[in-house]
């Protein structure tokens, strides 16, 4: 992938002249001087790290101060009705269950952990997107195409024909569409944080407001306002 992109820049000629440096690292294992950068962005990569608490921290630490990190990655509502058909089938064939998608965090887990590496300013934002294919069997390929097949290590490596067959029906069973096609949930976390600064916003002191929530509700004796007074 980091051949590939460094020959479609080299094909492109850009309005401003800059040096580029190609780097191949892990997200857990960042090769970046500490305080060197000043902008990280992650583009759907940090739902397969192992460490996402750590890979984050790691992040922080690399950014300057006031340097600002972007990410986005897969959320925990990410195909969830493979999810359901998957475990349905095993279940009913196998008489147990085994993980066949790969875990995703949950959105209020993206706050927390972004919070606790030590990011000011954080914010988290999701966006759900459906996708819609004729048959089950596509949305499999179009996984392994993406290269977003279940990778845990534990994993069975294969899976009975009948369960197959079941899971398949499965799907089309609980959440075929009218017009014969199947969905299939992506979930994207968006997050923001920034290295900590001096200049950066900060919340007031506990206790140094200077109006009462109760004098609010009096100027407005209580009442909703009307929409011509928005």
């Amino acid at each position: 992938m980091l051949q590939k992109y460094r020959e479609e820049m080299h094909d492109r000629k850009p309005e401003m002249p800059a040096r580029r440096f190609y780097v191949q690292g892990d997200e857990e294992f960042l090769p970046l001087k500490p305080a060197s950068a000043d902008v990280i962005i992650s583009c759907l990569g940090m739902h397969w790290v192992n460490d996402l608490p750590g890979a984050l921290r790691q992040i922080r630490h690399v950014l300057k101060p006031d340097g600002l990190f972007l990410g986005a990655m897969l959320g925990g509502e990410t195909l969830c009705e493979l999810r359901i058909a998957c475990l349905l089938a095993e279940q009913e064939v196998e008489g147990g269950v085994s993980p066949r998608v790969s875990p995703f965090a949950r959105v209020n887990d993206a706050g927390s952990v972004l919070t606790a590496a030590g990011y000011t300013l954080a914010a988290v934002d999701v966006d759900t997107i459906m996708m819609r294919y004729e048959h089950p069997t596509q949305l499999v390929e179009h996984l392994r195409d993406m290269g977003e097949t279940n990778a845990q290590k534990l994993r069975r490596s294969y899976i009975p024909k009948k369960t197959l067959e079941v899971s398949i029906s499965k799907y089309i069973d609980q959440f075929q569409e009218d017009d014969g096609s199947v969905p299939a949930t992506f979930e994207v976390i968006f997050m923001t944080g920034w290295a900590p600064h001096a200049s950066q916003q900060k919340p007031a002191r506990r206790g140094s407001a200077t109006v009462s929530m109760k004098d609010i509700d009096k100027l407005t004796d209580g009442k909703e306002p009307s929409p011509s007074s928005k």
